[in-house]
């Protein structure tokens, strides 16, 4: 396995049946239809707008195994140094470490380009993803309750946090 910087032309069809499949079978996005594939260039360009990575974790034939990548928290300006991040893996790939390889290199994009906090909305019953986030890190802090609705029920959206030692001069403005 290696790590690659993602693109739309080699990695866009990949990522958008990752997204899919993890839309229609589980809770780690709170969407309720498979997204279509024109969605993708527009992803795809707010990341390179934003300067923000998507690294994907390739097998030897450069066949996607998962994904990772964060954006803005919020929109406004004195959240500059938070990102939410979002770590993808490929249903057949799952439980091999391939989350916590891909976070780890999030990790360290993030210390590179001076963030200072890294923010997981986490569904609250996916227990491996917040085993993996507490395993590196990560801590609670806070849940709200019956955020999202999906699958006849409600789901309750849990944050994790990351406090990076970035920047070392943070600025105002």
């Amino acid at each position: 396995m290696q790590f690659v910087a993602c693109s739309l032309d080699a990695h866009g069809a990949a990522i958008l049946a990752i997204f899919n499949e993890a839309i229609v079978n589980s809770t780690a996005l709170y969407d309720y239809q498979p997204r279509p594939p024109e969605s993708m260039p527009g992803w795809f360009k707010a990341k390179e707008a934003g300067h923000f990575p998507v690294i994907g974790a390739v097998d030897a034939t450069g066949q996607l195994l998962g994904f990772a990548s964060y954006g803005s928290f919020r929109a406004w300006p004195a959240y500059k140094y938070s990102v939410e991040h979002s770590v993808y893996v490929h249903h057949a790939h799952r439980g091999k470490g391939l989350g916590r390889a891909l976070l780890q290199q999030l990790i360290a994009a993030a210390v590179a380009q001076q963030y200072h906090v890294m923010i997981g909305g986490i569904d609250m019953e996916n227990r491996g993803s917040i085993a993996l986030h507490e395993a590196l890190g990560f801590t609670h802090a806070g849940t709200i309750r019956q955020a999202g609705f999906k699958f006849g029920r409600w789901l309750d959206l849990g944050f994790y946090q990351l406090v990076l030692a970035t920047p070392v001069q943070p600025v105002d403005g």
